[in-house]
């Protein structure tokens, strides 16, 4: 139970998630050609979720004192697990999730694929290391990665079934895998902040320069609330060109109630939170917005399907 608080269970099963729905909610469903079989796709989800794990265990290993002050909790669990056997399940997953990124992308014919499960598990080990401490470039790397185990099921699973017929509508399932790797990082993006300003005097005392330190809380806090203003805008008009111009009502009326309203409602939070447990309530807020928002995908298909 220790160890699966470690690696932040509920956030591996959130990506886990995503891939299957974008697969068996989105794709498979529209009777999509597909390159992967079940069980090679079954490995895709297995490599990223690995790569995260890792990610997730040397993010706690570096950043101990830190969480001693944000996140008691999370440090006495961290106590109860041997740094030795942090380290050999950190060194575990990644062998896994780039072997297994090795394997696909030599199945698939495309080997060069196999730079990317590199590039994510030397990014994380970066930002756990120097980039965390770095204003924003943590934050944009973190929300590019959850954007990318997204995007990498188009690469996996679409690209290499593409050919001169197919071409025009393999670009569209791609582009739509695409709209919601965008909408998962920017969310993300924000929700990162919101995390920044949670974590703002244990931060501070290590010397890290988050934003929050750098335009203090109240600053960062309309910061947000105003750039909160795009997703909502874009989400609406998204709505709107995609679902209801297309006659998608039931779509649409899904999209307004559980993603939109909810953005809206810490849209108008985050400009008076102030405290600690506030900043908390909103960042889970933003996980939820995430999770219904991927869950739309399978909302759409079936809305198209039966419609």
């Amino acid at each position: 139970m220790h160890f699966l608080k470690l690696i932040r269970i509920q956030n591996l099963l959130l990506i886990a998630l995503m891939q299957l729905l974008m697969r068996y909610g989105f794709m498979d469903l529209q009777g999509i050609p597909l390159a992967l079989t079940d069980f090679q796709y079954a490995l895709l989800v297995l490599s990223t979720v690995c790569l995260a794990a890792g990610g997730y265990l040397i993010n706690d290993l570096h950043d101990r004192e830190t969480d001693a002050y944000n996140r008691p909790n999370r440090a006495l669990v961290i106590g109860k697990i041997t740094e030795g056997t942090a380290y050999n399940a950190y060194m575990a997953f990644n062998v896994i999730g780039v072997g297994i990124g090795f394997y696909l992308s030599n199945l698939i014919e495309r080997p060069g694929f196999a730079l990317l499960f590199v590039t994510v598990s030397a990014t994380l080990y970066l930002y756990a290391t120097n980039f965390k401490q770095t204003l924003l470039i943590g934050n944009i790397l973190v929300a590019l990665l959850l954007g990318l185990s997204v995007v990498i099921v188009g690469i996996f699973d679409l690209l290499p079934m593409v050919n001169g017929q197919n071409q025009q509508a393999m670009q569209l399932y791609f582009s739509v895998l695409l709209d919601y790797a965008i909408f998962a990082c920017v969310i993300n993006l924000i929700r990162e902040i919101i995390k920044d300003l949670e974590d703002v005097n244990g931060d501070y005392n290590q010397g890290m320069n988050t934003l929050p330190i750098a335009l203090g809380v109240d600053r960062t806090a309309r910061l947000v609330f105003f750039f909160t203003i795009l997703p909502i805008a874009g989400l609406l008009y998204y709505v709107k060109t995609n679902y209801m111009d297309n006659e998608l009502y039931i779509a649409s009326l899904y999209a307004l109630i559980f993603v939109v309203a909810p953005l809206v409602y810490f849209f108008v939070k985050i400009w008076t939170a102030q405290q600690k447990k506030e900043f908390r309530h909103l960042q889970q807020v933003l996980k939820l917005i995430i999770f219904f928002g991927v869950l739309s995908i399978l909302v759409v298909t079936l809305n198209i399907k039966y419609a």
